[in-house]
C-alpha cells in the first residue's frame, strides 16, 4: 500500500477509534474552541476534473482518480477537499473547450475551483483503421490539440475571476492500448502507439510549462522513469483504461504534484 493510500486508511481508522473510545482529551475548553474555530475557518477546496474516459473511470467499476485525489488531499492537508468530476467518456479537446464555453454547470464548478485537473487529447488521435500504424497520418491532429489545450487553460483562468486556480495537466501512459494488450497487436502497433503518445504528451508538458500549470507524468507513474516497465497491472480488461490500482496510482501522482505546488 502506498504512503498516501496508507494515510487515507489510517485517517479512517483513527476516526473509528475516536467513536469507540470517546477520544478523551485534557486540553482546556478554550483551546478546544479555538481549534474548532480555526478548522471551521478553512473553507473546503473544490477540485474540478475535466477530460475524457480516464478521469471518468470508464470500465473500472471503481472510484476514479479525481475523488481519490480529493480524499488524499483531505487526509494530508487538514482541510476538506471536494471533487466535481465533469469529465466525459469519448471527449476530445474540442469537447472540453465547448463545455467551458456553454455548459453552465461546468462553468459554475470552474469558477469556484481551487484545483482543476485536466486530462485530454487521446481521443483527438484515436486509433483508426484508415490510418493504422502510420504515425504521419495522425500527425496533422497534434497542432489542434496544442491550440485547444492552451485555450482550455486560458478559459479556465478567465472563468476563475478573482482567484488563480492551480491547473494540473495530466498526460497518458499510452493514447492507444497499453501493456500486453498493445503487444498482442504486434511490434508495429507498439512502436506507433509510443510515438503518437510521445507527441501528445510533449504537447501536454509544453503547454503546462508555457501556461504556468502543474504537470503530472503518468507515463512515468505507470511505466517507470525510463518508460520501460510493463503497465498491464494498472489496466482494466479492455487494455485501454485504468483499473482500481491504476486510478490509485494516478491519484498518488496527482496528489504529490498538487501538494508541492500548494505547499501542503
Amino acid at each position: 500500500m502506498g504512503t498516501r493510500r496508507l494515510r487515507r486508511a489510517l485517517a479512517g481508522l483513527l476516526t473509528l477509534g475516536c467513536v469507540v473510545a470517546g477520544c478523551a482529551t485534557s486540553q482546556p475548553a478554550s483551546r478546544t474552541r479555538a481549534t474548532a474555530s480555526a478548522s471551521a475557518s478553512l473553507r473546503p477546496w473544490p477540485i474540478v476534473a475535466l477530460g475524457d474516459s480516464v478521469p471518468r473511470g470508464t470500465n473500472c467499476q471503481c472510484t476514479p482518480y479525481p475523488p481519490l485525489t480529493a480524499q488524499g488531499l483531505t487526509a494530508s492537508g487538514g482541510r476538506t477537499v471536494t471533487a466535481a468530476n465533469d469529465s466525459i467518456a469519448g471527449a476530445t479537446t474540442s469537447t472540453v473547450l465547448e463545455q467551458l464555453k456553454s455548459d453552465t454547470a461546468v462553468i459554475g464548478h470552474v469558477r469556484k475551483a481551487r484545483v482543476v485537473e485536466i486530462e485530454i487529447g487521446a481521443n483527438d488521435v484515436g486509433y483508426t483503421k484508415s490510418c493504422g500504424v502510420d504515425v504521419a497520418c495522425y500527425a496533422p491532429r497534434i497542432p489542434t490539440i496544442e491550440t485547444n489545450l492552451a485555450e482550455i487553460v486560458g478559459r479556465v483562468r478567465r472563468l476563475a475571476t478573482g482567484r488563480k486556480p492551480l491547473v494540473v495537466l495530466l498526460d497518458y501512459w499510452s493514447v492507444w492500448l497499453g501493456g500486453k494488450y498493445a503487444a498482442a497487436k504486434g511490434q508495429a502497433y507498439v512502436a506507433a502507439a509510443e510515438e503518437v503518445t510521445d507527441r501528445v504528451n510533449t504537447v501536454i508538458k509544453s503547454t503546462a510549462a508555457t501556461t504556468d500549470s502543474a504537470y503530472v507524468d503518468l507515463r512515468a507513474a505507470f511505466k517507470g522513469p525510463d518508460y520501460a516497465y510493463d503497465e498491464t497491472h494498472y489496466l482494466s480488461s479492455d487494455g485501454d483504461h485504468p483499473n482500481a490500482a491504476g486510478h490509485a496510482k494516478i491519484a498518488d501522482a496527482a496528489e504529490a504534484v498538487i501538494e508541492k505546488a500548494l505547499h501542503i
